[in-house]
Order: structure tokens, then sequence, then C-alpha cells
């Protein structure tokens, strides 16, 4: 199966840079075999043109938790991709249904919508196996089919999720780490404990501050907004302390700054 990987500019990081570095860290720790990752790079081609989605069978997106980004790629994605293609987002809150609707002008028209579905990948991807798979309305049966054996084939392990704000995965997660950002703003507690009793007591790999560095601050408030404004429960309010990292450009690991220095 060959790839086309798309990066929006120039000023993204260098594609062929970020996957020698992955396949290497695979081979190191021997997860992959030196032809294994040789064979898998020779698959991907990366691109800065959408036109040549024009021959694929299956697109991925992975752009920002951004609803308007989101909608104009895949009223792009109709126009461009196969009639066959099955159009799948990564996204981690927005409604499925929402994102298929912007692939026609005509409501009564499925032929596009009904082949919009999300394949959401927990990360890191690499190691993780889960994938969420969420239908949207319009989502066909036949779409909903390819799309979880798709992600077996990968090895991965499909959970089925309705089209509900968050999800499973961040209706769960999220108010998780909102929590552990609340106890830490209120002082219930400092950010070692916080990650420590969570890292000890549950045995989970990292604890709820380290994790939200890592999937980055601002996509958690993203999320966090998502969820409040479409249930409508303050239950789901974001905390006062992560909107003002966010604020401070404060985002994580990818900024060199969150609740960690890094």
């Amino acid at each position: 199966m060959r790839a086309y990987c798309l990066k929006k500019s120039s000023t993204q990081p260098d594609f062929n840079n970020v996957t020698d570095k992955l396949l290497e860290k695979d081979v190191s720790k021997q997860r992959l075999t030196r032809e294994a990752a040789d064979a898998a790079r020779g698959l991907l081609t990366p691109s800065t043109k959408m036109d040549d989605l024009s021959s694929v069978d299956f697109v991925i997106e992975a752009v920002p938790e951004i609803v308007d980004l989101k909608q104009k790629i895949f009223t792009n994605l109709a126009q461009i991709a196969p009639k066959h293609a099955i159009l799948a987002t990564n996204t981690s809150s927005i409604s499925i249904t929402k994102i298929a609707a912007a692939t026609t002008t005509d409501p009564t028209d499925l032929q596009a919508p009904a082949r919009v579905i999300s394949t959401h990948f927990m990360n890191p991807v690499p190691i993780q196996k889960g994938v969420e798979i969420i239908r949207g309305l319009q989502t066909s049966q036949e779409t909903m089919d390819t799309a979880i054996a798709f992600v077996q084939r990968m090895g991965k392990v499909a959970s089925v999720s309705a089209d509900s704000p968050g999800f499973l995965a961040n209706r769960i997660l999220m108010p998780y780490i909102n929590e552990a950002v609340i106890c830490l703003e209120t002082g219930v507690g400092g950010r070692e404990d916080i990650d420590n009793i969570m890292k000890t007591g549950t045995n989970v790999p990292m604890g709820p501050l380290t994790l939200a560095d890592f999937i980055g601050l601002d996509t958690c408030l993203a999320i966090m907004n998502v969820l409040h404004q479409e249930t409508g429960d303050s239950k789901y309010r974001p905390s006062g302390l992560l909107r003002r990292m966010v604020d401070a450009g404060w985002l994580g690991k990818k900024s060199g700054k969150g609740f960690y220095d890094y």
C-alpha cells in the first residue's frame, strides 16, 4: 500500500527527516528489521499538493482541531479523491456528521458524506494499538466495515463510538486531565504528587500533567471547549490555569514549556 503524506508548507518539520528518525528508532529498538524499515520508507511519498490524492483509496486527515479547517479540507477531498475513496478524519472531538456535511451542498446527496468516518488513532500512534472508529449520521455500513478492517490490518484494535462530543477516549480522558490541572491550581497537590499518585496508584505509564504536556495544552483546551460547548454541562468547563498557560504559549513538550520544562 503506497501512502501520500501531505504537509501544509515548508515551515513544518521536514517529512523525510522525521520519518527517517522514527524508522531508525524502531530499528534500534528491534521493533523493525532494517529491511522492513527500508521497505516502509519506500512506500511513503511526501507531497504538498492535495491533487496527488486523486488516485488514493483511503484518506486520513490529521490537521489541528479547527472545525472550519477540517470542513474546508473535506469539501476539497470530496472533489479530488476518487468516488470510492474512504474519507477519514483523525479528529478527537469534532462531530463527524458536521465534517461529512461539508462534502456536499445537497443534504440529500449521500455519495460523499456516506464515505466520511473517523479513525482516531491513540497517541503515540507507533506504540498504542487503540483506534476509535466513529460514524456520522451519513456514514454507510460499508464505510464502517472498511475502516475497521483497514485499522485491523495495521495490527490496531478498533473501538466503535457514537458521534457524541469527545467520543469515548476524550469524554473520559480530558475531564481526568482537567481535574488534575484544577487540583494543581487550587493547591490540592504539587505537580509531582499529582502525577506520581496516578502512576503508582493506578499503574498508568505517565501522570495526567505529563500526559497533558505530551498531548499539547492547546489541544487539551480545544477538546474541553468542545465538550463544554456541545454538552452545556459545567463539569466540562476548562480549568482557568489551563487557559492561562495556553495564553502564555506554554503548550507542553512541543513548545519547550508546560507543566514541566523540556
